[in-house]
């Protein structure tokens, strides 16, 4: 066991011993090592100004991995090179991604302008990006907010220094950071402070496991994209913290022929292109999901455990009849997703247990599904309703065929992710070319839901939303429309495909 957090940072390694557990990278940079160029915008992940760079190692590949340093707890980034905007330009000499923003004119005000520089550096190396486009410009630094609007010339800087394979003085160091980062790997537990105020790291589930049984008061933190605001918003102090990064076998992603799983530490990221690989709607929905600094740190364990009613993946999941995989001291048990979720702000998770593993079954024949997201904003915004549907068909032709079987969830409309059981129930044995007998079934989620009204939506406004989202599926699936659509915000992104 070690007592310290050991980084990278200018070509140096650095050790962290005594840190609070509620330390944050923004403030560990800007208070202690004064390195000011990183701002403070929003304090909870939203605006990108904080923005930062970690070059790691995930697995044998090294990674620029851009984050929000605001909700980022400093024990988060062990193991890591932290780069920051004033670690860009090299003797007396831009980096390409800062000289095309100056010579394309992306900086105003300049307060959001070091967020988006380390957004777009972190892009400029990103080879999985190639080739760079205006969509996938905005789809990266859709978590990066301009008061000044200077949203164009930022797209175009982008394109001009991210058109071509990285080369520039971090490229050539690479190999000595490999090393180096490499170096700093182990499988030692982090200890730090006292039994009464602690920041650990366990590195291996047994340990996890013992140190959770131990301290069940203890606060896990996986991404702490939602932990991270109880801090910076709420104030809250959180004297224990358990940070489940480094816990060998929660990382991992088992893609089997009946089903994938995800560990509880596999990062919104690493799970797109598997989520999206089961079915293009769960891509789009994840492509939506907050920012690109976000889902490098959120993790789908940390989604559903945190057990929010507005959270995007658990509808989607209960709807494909994911289960978990959780564990309390050496014991494990596996329980459906939806029966996780038993109140606001209540799981069923005794004290110590905790989600080891998320797994979600592939379709089997005459299977279809849809899952739509409202909101008020296109990009970064929580659900004002989240809707998922899937539907086991018979029949040879889907216009006309009888639904065998249907799971609907929503989010957004109860205290939890919740099945709309009446309406799934009175929807099996009707037909899909029958309109008259689906409007019947559409009207009962009525007796399934009595949303309430807050800042996001009214309470007519969800039923009606939800009502609106089932018969959209409905049609999509039964083939009235050659046109499969997403609903992402109060506008629509279609494409042309077959249904």
């Amino acid at each position: 066991m070690r007592g310290e957090i050991r980084i990278l940072r200018r070509g140096e390694v650095v050790k962290l011993s005594g840190i609070s557990p509620t330390l944050t990278l923004l403030d560990y940079l800007r208070l202690t090592e004064r390195a000011t160029g990183t701002k403070e915008g929003c304090a909870e992940g939203d605006c990108g100004a904080c923005t930062v760079v970690l070059r790691r190692l995930r697995g044998e590949r090294l990674v620029y991995e851009p984050v929000n340093a605001c909700i980022l707890f400093a024990g988060q980034v062990d193991g890591c090179e932290i780069i920051t905007v004033e670690d860009l330009a090299r003797d007396g000499t831009l980096h390409p991604v800062q000289q095309a923003m100056v010579d394309l004119h992306g900086s105003q005000c300049g307060f959001c302008t070091p967020g988006f520089v380390m957004a777009l550096f972190a892009l400029y190396h990103r080879a999985d990006t190639r080739p760079v486009d205006r969509q996938r410009v905005n789809d990266w630094i859709a978590g990066n907010l301009c008061r000044c609007t200077g949203y164009r010339p930022i797209v175009d800087a982008a394109l001009a220094a991210c058109a071509e394979t990285a080369n520039d003085w971090f490229s050539t160091e690479e190999p000595d950071v490999r090393r180096t980062l490499g170096d700093l790997k182990d499988s030692e537990d982090i200890f730090i402070g006292t039994r009464e105020r602690f920041f650990a790291a366990p590195a291996s589930i047994t340990a996890l496991a013992k140190l959770y049984f131990s301290h069940p008061d203890a606060t896990l933190v996986a991404g702490s994209t939602d932990v991270g605001l109880w801090v910076t918003k709420q104030l809250r102090d959180l004297p224990k913290m358990i940070w489940l990064g480094r816990v060998k076998g929660l990382e991992e992603i088992e893609d089997r022929r009946d089903a994938v799983s995800f560990g509880a530490s596999v990062t919104l990221a690493e799970a797109m292109p598997y989520l999206a690989a089961l079915d293009r709607d769960l891509g789009e929905l994840t492509r939506r999901f907050a920012g690109t600094q976000v889902r490098m740190a959120a993790t789908v364990g940390g989604n559903i455990a945190n057990g929010s009613p507005i959270g995007d993946l658990p509808p989607a999941l209960i709807a494909l009849g994911a289960t978990l995989g959780l564990q309390r001291g050496d014991r494990p048990r596996t329980l459906p997703l939806e029966s996780y979720f038993l109140d606001y702000g209540k799981q069923d998770r005794a004290p110590g247990e905790f989600v080891r593993v998320v797994r979600i079954p592939k379709f089997g024949e005459g299977e279809h599904f849809r899952c739509y997201k409202i909101s008020k904003r296109f990009d970064s915004d929580i659900s004002a309703v989240m809707g998922a549907f899937k539907l086991r068909l018979d029949g040879t032709r889907i216009a006309g065929a009888r639904i065998a079987f249907a799971r609907i969830a929503f989010g957004g409309m109860a205290a939890i992710p919740k099945r709309a059981r009446t309406t799934e129930k009175a929807l099996i044995e009707t037909y899909l070319d029958r309109p008259d007998t689906l409007e019947e079934a559409i009207e009962a989620l009525a007796q399934d839901f009595s949303p309430i009204d807050d800042l996001r939506a009214s309470a007519k406004y969800r039923l009606d939303a939800a009502r609106a989202l089932l018969r959209r599926a409905l049609a999509e699936i039964g083939g009235a429309s050659t046109r499969r659509t997403r609903v992402v915000g109060f506008r629509e992104a279609a494409d042309v495909a077959p249904a």
